[in-house]
């Protein structure tokens, strides 16, 4: 309830505030487990692509956001829930893999932290893991104009991945490089 009411308040401030648009959500699929991914650049980007979506997301954040317990309260409210980004966090993983085969879909920004300069970095392997481990596909999204407190705020959202090739075996840390490395391009094509 309480995500439903936030949500619906920010989608109305959005388009007058910051003049959002989205474009391409007829591409989010319907029902199942999805692990979303996008680039990452401001504090305002999970706010801007649990608004975009049609669908309820969980993201994982990082566990510094859980050490106020006011704030930790209002974003496990929210649906986000901790992980340790020095470690493999085993719980994280857990409680992502638990959400995705209950068919919920799992937010993500694979460059595990925001961009200072806007430009795309290096993704961590973690969301490829999951949607591998999960028999998930990937939505890539770009966000564009989150940064700054004013201006024009464009959300494309691409494709889904689906690795059906991948779903059937263990793929290794290889292969999940190669993966995470395509989701970016797939970002950053968004982005042009």
């Amino acid at each position: 309830m309480f995500y439903t009411v936030i949500r619906a308040i920010i989608r109305c401030l959005l388009p007058i505030w910051r003049r959002w648009e989205v474009i391409g959500i007829d591409r989010l699929p319907n029902t199942g487990g999805v692990v979303v991914v996008s680039n990452h650049t401001s504090n305002l980007d999970p706010v801007v692509v649990g608004c975009a979506l049609t669908r309820r997301i969980h993201f994982m954040a990082k566990q510094e956001l859980f050490q106020n317990p006011i704030l930790a309260y209002i974003i496990r409210l929210l649906g986000a829930f901790p992980v340790n980004r020095e470690k493999s966090d085993r719980n994280a993983i857990r409680k992502a893999l638990e959400l995705l085969q209950e068919g919920q879909m799992i937010g993500i920004f694979p460059e595990g932290t925001r961009s200072k300069s806007g430009e795309l970095q290096k993704p961590q392997i973690g969301a490829a893991m999951l949607a591998t481990k999960a028999n998930a596909p990937i939505l890539p999204m770009a966000l564009k104009g989150t940064r700054g407190l004013f201006g024009k705020v464009t959300v494309l959202v691409g494709e889904p991945i689906y690795l059906p090739e991948l779903w059937s075996s263990r793929p290794g840390k290889e292969e999940l490089e190669v993966l995470s490395k395509r989701v970016m391009e797939e970002i950053a094509e968004l982005m042009k």
